[in-house]
This record gives structure tokens, sequence and C-alpha cells, in this order.
């Protein structure tokens, strides 16, 4: 683990998520709270939509390409909402040069699962009927970090044939955490035992572990995605879920780029203060755009 990140790992004194005494609704208004008092970049235009009932807001650059990003923010599907990624979506409208739109879908344990992939759907549903407006036109990519890049997956899986790239940051995909690199998890700030409140937030029963749009390694229409990128973290837990999604994606003939982040941990994507940061949001922006601009399907 690199010096900062261990640095980073070491003054972490969040809460134990689920314990005794915990404050869910304060929780999420603080991470709110302090990720607005951050300092954010311009981009041209930001932009609350409804679409068909979901929220969402646009990120547009000046001089904005064709295309449009869907993204889902990450939080473990609990925490976290398009406030809290405010700024890395305006980081990431002006270097992938296109607009951003991040959903501000329904969150567990008020809305378990289905209700944040069918928010996905909505939206997906809702492009394909305004994509006549220039500010939300194709061709589309999705996008998503940690538990937004489950629900990218999941969008992609759902709507074959809409989405021209899928970009994942360390997805988050096995509910059972059954991957060896989950032996990272203690040293690493994401405690195994943060994973299992997540997915229990999010399942409805446990038999939802075993849906595949709860737990998409499991899917059998992988073939279906279009171009796929994933990144992982050396010292994430979840690098192992996410190495072998790229390897059943290249497996089923999935065009597939996987990449390992060496030295990082969870989380640090959006966060500009690590140095691997921005030249991974540069190399998500640069892929995407070699898709986005090519001319047919």
């Amino acid at each position: 683990m690199y010096p900062e990140v261990r640095a980073a790992v070491e003054a972490d004194a969040g809460p134990v998520l689920g314990a005794p005494g915990f404050d869910l609704a304060a929780h999420r208004e603080e991470a709110r709270q302090a990720n607005l008092r951050l300092p954010r970049e311009d981009v041209a235009a930001v932009e609350d939509l409804d679409a068909d009932g979901v929220r969402c807001r646009l990120f547009t650059p000046d001089d904005a390409l064709p295309g449009l990003v869907v993204h889902a923010h990450g939080g473990g599907f609990v925490l976290n909402d398009v406030d809290v990624h405010d700024g890395i979506c305006r980081r990431f409208a002006n270097r992938l040069r296109r607009p951003v739109l991040s959903v501000d879908y329904r969150r567990p344990p008020e809305d378990p699962f289905p209700a944040a992939p069918d928010d996905l759907d909505t939206v997906v549903g809702w492009l394909r009927r305004e994509g006549a407006d220039p500010g939300l036109a194709g061709p589309y990519a999705v996008h998503g970090d940690s538990a937004g890049a489950n629900l990218a997956l999941v969008a992609a899986l759902r709507n074959p044939g809409f989405f021209r790239a899928v970009a994942l940051v360390y997805p988050f995909l096995d509910p059972h955490n059954s991957f060896p690199s989950w032996s990272e998890g203690p040293g690493s700030g994401f405690d195994p035992s943060e994973a299992r409140w997540y997915w229990e937030q999010y399942a409805r029963t446990e038999a939802d572990f075993d849906d595949p749009d709860l737990a998409p390694l499991l899917s059998d229409r992988l073939r279906t995605l279009p171009a796929t990128f994933v990144a992982t973290a050396e010292h994430d837990p979840l690098r192992d879920e996410g190495e072998e999604l790229a390897r059943r994606c290249a497996e089923a003939g999935v065009e597939t780029v996987g990449i390992r982040c060496l030295g990082q941990t969870h989380g640090f994507w959006r966060h500009a203060h690590f140095t691997a940061s921005e030249p991974l949001v540069r190399q998500v922006a640069g892929w995407l755009d070699q898709h986005l601009e090519r001319v047919g399907p």
C-alpha cells in the first residue's frame, strides 16, 4: 500500500455502520455537506432533471462532444448521492468532454433491491424518448464506481444494445465476499463486516443474493455486453471479483480491458488528493472517448 494511501487508511475514524446508535440519516447528511464544501471544478452547465420520476443531475462541459455517459455513484447502495458525487462528476465531464448524467437512484434500507436497478432502467427509457434533445443525445455509455459499478453493469445487461461502452471502477459484485482478496479487508479500510452490512440492507431476502440483477457475476448474459473496462485496486478487497468479471467478459467474447492500480485501496478514484485518482479519471475518460467517437454502432 503506497504511503499516502496507508496514511489515509490509518487516519480513517468513520463510524461503524449499523452499530447500536448509528444514525444513517445523519451520516448521509454529514457526508453530503462535507463533500459540498470541497473545491469543485466549473463546468459549462449543471442541471437537475426529472427522468420520469428519477432525480438526475446533468453535467455539461464547455464545447461538449457528441455522446453522454450515465453515471451511478458508489456507496454500498446505501450511502452517497448526486451531491456527494458532484465534484467527481464535474471532473469526469471535463476530462471526458461530454455530458455526464448522474443518477440519484433509490437507496436501501428504505428502498431495497430491485429499486436501484429499476431506476436505472427508467433513466434508460427516458433517454430513449428524450435523446432527440441535443443535450441528451447519444451515443451512450454507462459508468459506475463500487456499488454504482454493479448498477452500471446490471443496466447494460438489462438493456442490451443501448450502451456503446461500460466502464467500471472497483465493482462491488459478490454478496458472499467469497474471493481471496477479502483477506485485504481488515487492513484496507473496507472490512468484510461493512460489506455484509451493505448487502443485507440492499437485499430483501437471502434468495436475492443469487439473483443476477443483484449479483451480476452470476449472469448468463455477459456476452451481450458492449466493450467493457474494469479497473481494480491492488489492496481493495473487491479486487478479485472485479478481475474475475473482466476474465469472464473476455471469455464471453466481449471486448474487455482490465487494469489494476498498484498501491491503492477502495475508494481512491473520486478523491483528487490521491495521486492515482486523476490518472484513472483520465484513463477512463480516454477509453470511453475511444468508443463514443466511433462512427456507426
